[in-house]
């Protein structure tokens, strides 16, 4: 997780190797939370599945205030069948308690971050960008909630795309791909992948017809879906993007994207179909 040998003995007695003990290190962090401690685990995506019972058990049930850096989530990640690094998004988002950020750059990250170790009433996970460094110029805020708070990054009409995380530079992408196409499309950036933040939801109503989630991992029972059910029974239309369901090894990320439609120019294609 780029804790490299330098900054292990920079940190002396506050780093701890937990090695592949990804159950023992949550029930050690959530201890060390409840005793005043504010611990910070980092673990690869795909090794969260080892431990979700004692997320689950020992660390939401009793709000202890502990930290978790998700590494590696998303497409351009270890890639063999054993080492899928897609699902940890419908997998902890499943847990209740737990409040899951997705920054978007490595400012936003970084607050987020601060805001996570200071804060003393939950459990905070951080989805760390997986794809690359990106540097904002832009003021990012210093302070969350602990309710799902979504920013308006550039307010449209008509088209509304919400993107998560590392995919939040895609849809930057598809937005300007749009205003190309004459399109002023709303941009999203929702911060938390754990609850649909439902004023910014209602509001779209009011001048939008479609919306287009992104996110940076497996759709099924991830953020998207969470968006297109809280939509289910009105009349906007939902297009949910992420990589279907599957066993994937030793795929090319180029053809994954392709085959799932994520590709910037197919995600415009599907947008221009469906308005």
């Amino acid at each position: 997780a780029g804790f490299t040998a330098d900054k292990r003995k920079e940190a002396g007695s506050q780093h701890l190797d937990m090695g592949i003990a990804e159950e023992q290190a949550v029930a050690m962090i959530s201890g060390m939370a409840k005793g005043g401690l504010r611990p910070v685990w980092s673990v690869y995506s795909t090794f969260i599945q080892r431990t979700y019972d004692q997320i689950a058990q020992d660390l939401c049930i009793n709000s202890n205030p502990a930290v978790i850096n998700v590494v590696g989530g998303g497409v351009n990640s270890m890639n063999d069948i054993t080492h899928i690094c897609l699902f940890d998004i419908p997998m902890l988002c499943s847990i209740p308690g737990l409040i899951y950020l997705a920054p978007t750059t490595c400012e936003e990250y970084f607050a987020m971050m601060r805001w996570a170790i200071l804060q003393d009433k939950k459990p905070i996970a951080i989805r760390v960008p997986s794809n690359g460094v990106v540097h904002t110029t832009e003021k990012v805020d210093e302070v969350y909630s602990y309710e799902s708070k979504y920013k308006m990054m550039h307010e449209g009409s008509k088209v509304a795309i919400i993107a998560a995380g590392s995919f939040y530079q895609k849809g930057e992408n598809v937005v300007r791909l749009l205003a190309d196409k004459g399109i002023d499309a709303t941009l999203v950036n929702p911060r938390y992948l754990n609850e649909v933040d439902t004023d910014t939801l209602e509001a779209l109503k009011t001048n939008h017809n479609l919306v287009v989630t992104l996110e940076d991992g497996s759709k099924d029972g991830g953020f998207g879906e969470r968006i297109a059910s809280y939509y289910g029974t009105s009349d906007m239309k939902v297009l949910v993007c992420g990589v279907k369901k599957g066993l994937y090894d030793r795929y090319d990320v180029e053809q994954l994207l392709k085959d799932n439609r994520l590709l910037d120019e197919q995600i415009v294609e599907d947008v221009l179909a469906l308005i």
